[in-house]
Order: structure tokens, then sequence, then C-alpha cells
């Protein structure tokens, strides 16, 4: 379980990576990209409460 937490969150730095090269460049961020965010926090923290749970 550990380690899915680390690849989401490697995600999550990516995505917003690429959301911060948009804004940078000028360009509005898409409003689904809010959506994606929204989607891999949601899957961090049900992560982490399964995962204290499971302990």
């Amino acid at each position: 379980m550990f380690y899915f937490l680390i690849v989401i969150a490697v995600l999550l730095l990516g995505y917003a990576a690429v959301l911060v090269s948009f804004v940078r460049r000028g360009r509005k961020i898409p409003p689904a990209a809010y959506l994606g965010l929204a989607v891999l926090n949601g899957l961090i923290l049900a992560g982490i409460l399964a995962w204290a749970v499971a302990r």
C-alpha cells in the first residue's frame, strides 16, 4: 500500500507540474484538469485512510 501511495503522489506532482507549465505559458487551465486533481487527491486520501485502518 505504501508503494501505491508513492506512485499516486508522484503522479500528482507530475500532473501539477504540467498545469504550472500551462499557466506559465499564459494558457488557461482546462476545467477537466480540476477534476483530475480532485481524483488524484481522493486516491491519496483513500489510500492513507485504508493504510491507517489496516495498521
